[in-house]
């Protein structure tokens, strides 16, 4: 019996061990990680404020150097930033609602078993996210509609994601029947229902959806570069990529300020600066949002 205990602390004791080295393990993999993703950002913030022949140098590696917020000045002047800001909450603000308002729409009657159509257009929904007409017949009927340059072709295309409709869908399915066949013995309409019934009770999952949709049309870029032609309808994500990668001195020549001073900055400096512009919005709204990203990662993984 003693040696029986005695096996049996020596086992939980290694055990315990064992639980320590992996948890060290672990928090040295979390804090790689951590550097991993988090020196490029402060890299850009550094080179944004450090002085531009530092930056043509390349003598900053992580603090700023020699600080100057001359860049922030030319950027900050530069106009089509803010027209493209503009646009950017327009379709992000605008094409959201329309992006809910429909998956709720769609959603519902999917949810619904009366829905005589229910399983076909099941089939049909689940057949778009593998299978799409591709680039160019959409393209065309984009065009043959009447979008092209017009500020409609950033929410109409992309009015739908069959993703979100099959999760709005099944938080809808979840819901008791009693309730939408009480409702419906009252005298209530699909419409009310799902408006004071069904979208009430999944709001959880609607708010992860909106920021899922938020942040795919703050992101989305390919779509203005297909059927926005004029740089005053285009959005931040074009206006940054055109710095980025074409023309990033377009700034400096339209700042209005001395040779001197626009010579002593690095164009590399102007680029990093508009994307710390950039980036400001998602940092302002991500700690609000923290809870519904959290729960957007384990959306559907707990089934009750």
């Amino acid at each position: 019996m003693r040696e029986k205990k005695r096996s049996v602390w020596v086992e939980f004791r290694n055990e315990g061990a064992g639980d320590k080295i992996f948890d060290i393990i672990v928090w040295i993999l979390v804090a790689f990680a951590v550097c991993v993703t988090l020196y490029p950002f402060l890299y850009v913030i550094s080179i944004s404020f450090s002085d531009g022949m530092a930056v043509a140098k390349g003598e900053v590696m992580f603090l700023p150097k020699g600080w100057d917020l001359e860049a922030y000045h030319m950027v900050i002047r530069y106009k089509q930033l803010w027209i493209s800001y503009g646009n950017t909450f327009l379709y992000t603000i605008v094409g959201t609602i329309f992006n809910v308002v429909f998956t709720c729409l769609a959603a519902y009657p999917l949810s619904r078993k009366q829905f005589f159509l229910r399983k076909k257009m099941n089939f049909l929904l689940a057949f778009t996210m593998y299978f799409s007409g591709g680039l160019i017949p959409t393209y065309m009927v984009v065009t043959g509609l009447g979008f092209y340059n017009s500020r409609w072709a950033m929410i109409i295309p992309t009015l739908l994601s069959a993703y979100n409709v099959m999760i709005c869908r099944s938080a809808m399915e979840a819901i008791p029947e009693d309730l939408f066949e009480n409702a419906a013995l009252e005298g209530a309409n699909d419409f009310y229902i799902m408006a004071k019934i069904a979208v009430p009770l999944v709001k959880p999952t609607l708010a992860v959806l909106t920021l899922y949709y938020a942040v795919a049309r703050y992101n989305d870029f390919f779509n203005a570069m297909l059927y926005l032609g004029k740089s005053e309808l285009q959005p931040l994500q074009v206006f940054l990529r055109r710095i980025l990668i074409i023309a990033s001195t377009e700034i400096i020549q339209a700042s209005g300020t001395t040779a001197a001073a626009a010579a002593a900055q690095s164009t590399l400096k102007i680029r990093y600066v508009c994307i710390v512009l950039s980036t400001v919005p998602i940092l302002c709204i991500c700690p609000f949002v923290q809870k519904y990203l959290v729960k957007g990662t384990m959306l559907g993984a707990v089934k009750e």
